[in-house]
């Protein structure tokens, strides 16, 4: 029977639904090892058995094949064999989570799925340098009595799997030269996309401040917004756009926007959502909360052109006009 999932959440109320699957692995001495891992419910179309697939010539390690489904060849990866494990010789009935993001649909073999937790992004726990440094494709913990949930960068585990999808250094972008540059919050979890947008900003002319997530990103709103009342100046001399992700621990790209949108100083600030999650079927939930622009990542050919166009959309002056 294939289990159907669909959008359960509403924009802007700092939850996420997370599906928990499970992956068996062999340890040192032959230790059976069964690890909890979870997925955006909001990435996935469909959970399906284990299906049939074409085997594909010079595929990559944990590719398996592709197989057909909704009128899509899709193709179906072990994600065991993605995050390094060691596989047990025999699985019973394994799971395929059939995913949609990056503008790309795959699907990925799981030993099996558990349920669906409905959690506050608070709950979740960055996964820090330290867990990093053992594991690059995790990017948050849920910690629960009898086990550690961790959460899997989807978005890591497809670029190293088509390098054309991962988000890289332009050095064709122009650099220009502007006596006063325009201001842009970057809020993105990810620390190397991080460093790629304040690369590519600051060479289009751009003076970039960074955060790690939302609840930070906040933060140092709130401290603009005060200096701004301190010094009896507009806020657009502080800060004139907000680029944000959408899946972040603590606080949400949705729930930073909608705060945005509701302060009454504030919500002249354009915003921008740039994640893998923007799709079709997603966008509404952007709008919801009052963004202004919607792009998908790891699309950044016009993410300088674009958010000049809604800074002088809001009636900033230029650069040279401050």
């Amino acid at each position: 029977m294939k289990q159907k999932t669909g959008v359960l959440l509403a924009a802007g109320t700092n939850e996420v639904e997370i599906i928990e699957f499970y992956i068996d692995e062999m340890l040192e001495g032959n230790k059976l090892y069964r690890g909890s891992y979870g997925i955006n419910v909001a990435k996935v179309v469909e959970i399906i058995p284990q299906p049939r697939v074409t085997s594909l010539p010079r595929a990559v390690p944990g590719v398996l094949g592709t197989f057909i489904s909704r009128g899509k060849v899709i193709p179906l990866v072990d994600l065991a064999v993605r995050l390094g494990k060691r596989k047990p010789d025999v699985t019973v009935n394994p799971i395929a989570i059939t995913t949609e993001f990056n503008k790309t649909t795959m699907a990925f073999l799981v030993t099996g799925v558990n349920r669906i937790h409905r959690l506050a992004w608070g709950r979740i726990e960055p996964a820090g340098d330290f867990l990093s440094s053992f594991n690059a494709s995790i990017t948050g913990v849920v910690n629960f009595e009898d086990r550690n949930l961790l959460i899997i960068d989807m978005e890591k585990v497809l670029c190293e799997l088509n390098p054309h999808l991962s988000m890289e250094e332009d050095e064709k972008t122009a650099s220009i030269v502007t006596d006063i540059r325009y201001k842009i919050l970057i809020v993105d979890d990810s620390s190397s996309i991080r460093n790629i947008l304040v690369n590519k900003l600051e060479k289009a002319g751009f003076s970039v401040t960074k955060a790690s997530d939302g609840n930070e990103g906040w933060i140092w709103l709130q401290e603009q917004k005060a200096r701004s009342q301190k010094d009896k100046r507009p806020i657009y001399d502080y800060v004139d756009i907000v680029i944000s992700d959408i899946e972040m621990p603590r606080i949400d790209g949705y729930s930073l926007c909608q705060s945005i949108k509701n302060d009454p100083i504030l919500k002249s600030l354009p915003v921008m959502l740039f994640s893998s999650l923007i799709t079709e079927k997603q966008l509404h939930k952007g709008w919801s909360v009052g963004a202004d622009e919607q792009i998908t990542k790891p699309e950044t050919s016009n993410l300088a052109q674009r958010a000049r166009e809604l800074i002088e959309r809001a009636g900033r002056p230029g650069p040279k006009e401050r």
